[in-house]
C-alpha cells in the first residue's frame, strides 16, 4: 500500500509540494499551522504530484519512541532505542522530529510533531535529494533582464540579494533568491518563491517597497528601531555603554523581515524559470569601490563547492550526531556531497560567461545595477 493509499484510508490530510519536478514533498496529517510553516519554508509551490513523493513528512501529536531519550549535545538532538530525534522551536513551542539519515537522497520519511515552527532540516534534505538526482542546488539569486538570464552566487551575506533587488528595481523578472536549482547538461535553472529577507537598510534605498510590506512587518521594524534609539539614549545619559552596546547589536541583527517575492514585485514578474546565460560571483571587500572583472567559471565552481557544503552544516552536524547514536547507520548521500557538488557544478558552469563583482558592504543597491548592467546588456543573446 502506498503512502497516499494509507493516508486516504485513514482520512489524513494530504498536501503536496512540487519543486519543478525535481523533488516532490508530501505532508500527511498536517494541521493548517503545519502547512503554513512549510509554505514559509518553500513558498507557494503546492501542487498535486503525479508520482510518488521523494520526501514524506508525517505529522503526529507526539512521537512514539521506544526507550528513554538520551541527548547528543545540549538540547537539539537525542536518540531513543529505535530512532534519532532533532528538536525545533523553544520552550513550550519545542517539537521533536525523527528521521533516518540512511534514507536521505532516496525515498525519505520524517515524522514531525505537529505545531513546530518549521520542519527541521527540510530544505537541506530537499537539496541533497536534488543533488542525488543530478540537479545542482546553488546558494544564489537569479533574474532575467532584457533577455539575459543572470545567476549571482557567492558566500552568505555576499551581496546576492542586493544585486537581485537592483535589477528588479529596473524591471527585471524574478527567478529566485537564496536557492537556485540548475540542470548541468542544458543550463536550465529554476527558483522557488520562498520569502526574501529584506533588511531595513534595503528599504532606505528602495522606500516604495516599504509600503508593500505587511502591516505587521512594518510595525516590527519600527519597534526595533525605536528600541535601538532608546538603548542609545539611555547609554549616552549614563555615560557608558557595556550591556547596552550588546543589546543594540542584537537588535540591529533583527532589523529584517521575510516577504514573499510576489508581494514585492508582483506575481507577473515572478517567472521562477530561466537559462544560465551569465554568472556573477559576488564578493564583499574592504574597499569603497565596486568593480566588475571577467572571471574563470571553473574557479567560481571550485569556490562555490565550499559554500554549498557550508550551507549543509546543520544537516551534516545532525548526521554526525546520529552516527554517535547509531554508528552503523551511514548515509551514502551525506558521506560525499563535496564530490557530487564538484562534478555537477563544474559541468553546470563550464564554458559560461562569468564575472566577479567586488563591492563594499553594505553598498547602495543602485550601485550594483550601475556596475553590472553594461556587462548584462553586452551579454544579450
Amino acid at each position: 500500500m502506498t503512502v497516499l493509499e494509507q493516508a486516504v484510508e485513514s482520512e489524513l490530510r494530504i498536501v503536496d509540494y512540487d519543486l519543478h519536478g525535481i523533488v516532490g514533498v508530501r505532508l500527511v496529517g498536517a494541521a493548517p499551522g503545519d502547512v503554513a510553516a512549510v509554505d514559509a519554508q518553500l513558498g507557494p509551490i503546492q501542487g498535486a504530484l503525479r508520482r510518488e513523493p521523494d520526501i514524506v513528512v508525517h505529522f503526529v501529536e507526539r512521537l512514539d519512541l521506544r526507550g528513554p531519550l538520551r541527548y547528543v549535545g545540549l538540547d537539539d538532538a537525542a536518540f531513543a532505542d529505535d530512532a534519532f530525534v532533532v528538536f525545533t522551536g523553544r520552550s513550550r513551542a519545542r517539537r521533536a522530529a525523527k528521521l533516518s539519515f540512511e534514507e536521505i537522497g532516496g525515498r525519505c520519511e520524517l515524522v514531525c510533531e505537529s505545531g513546530a515552527p518549521a520542519v527541521p532540516l527540510l530544505l537541506a534534505i530537499i537539496n541533497i535529494s536534488a543533488l542525488a538526482r543530478g540537479v545542482v542546488p546553488l546558494h544564489a539569486s537569479a533574474f532575467s533582464y532584457r533577455g539575459t538570464d543572470v545567476l549571482v552566487t557567492g558566500w552568505a551575506k555576499g551581496g546576492k540579494t542586493e544585486a537581485l533587488l537592483s535589477f528588479m528595481e529596473q524591471g527585471a523578472q524574478y527567478i529566485g533568491d537564496e536557492w537556485i536549482y540548475i540542470r548541468p547538461d542544458d543550463g536550465h535553472m529554476v527558483g522557488i518563491p520562498e520569502p526574501i529577507r529584506i533588511w531595513d537598510w534595503h528599504l532606505d534605498d528602495l522606500p516604495h517597497y516599504r509600503e508593500r510590506l505587511p502591516g505587521g512587518a512594518r510595525r516590527r521594524l519600527r519597534t526595533i528601531k525605536q528600541g535601538r534609539a532608546l538603548a542609545r539614549s539611555v547609554g549616552s545619559s549614563q555615560g557608558g555603554r557595556g550591556v547596552l552596546d550588546r543589546i543594540d547589536v542584537l537588535m540591529q541583527r533583527q532589523l529584517n523581515v521575510r516577504v514573499p517575492p510576489h508581494k514585492l514585485f508582483g506575481a507577473d514578474r515572478c517567472v521562477l524559470d530561466g537559462s544560465l546565460d551569465l554568472v556573477f560571483l559576488a564578493l564583499s571587500h574592504a574597499e569603497e569601490t565596486i568593480t566588475v572583472e571577467a572571471a574563470d567559471p571553473d574557479e567560481i565552481a571550485s569556490r562555490m563547492v565550499a559554500s554549498c557544503e557550508y550551507e549543509l552544516l546543520d544537516l551534516t552536524g545532525a548526521y554526525l550526531k546520529s552516527l554517535f547514536a547509531f554508528p552503523g547507520a551511514r548515509s551514502e548521500a551525506l558521506e560525499r556531497p563535496r564530490q557530487a557538488y564538484g562534478a555537477l557544478l563544474g559541468r553546470a558552469l563550464r564554458g559560461r560567461s562569468a564575472y566577479v563583482i567586488r563591492h563594499p558592504f553594505p553598498a547602495r543597491i543602485p550601485s550594483f545595477f550601475e556596475a553590472m548592467e553594461p556587462v548584462v546588456v553586452g551579454a544579450e543573446p
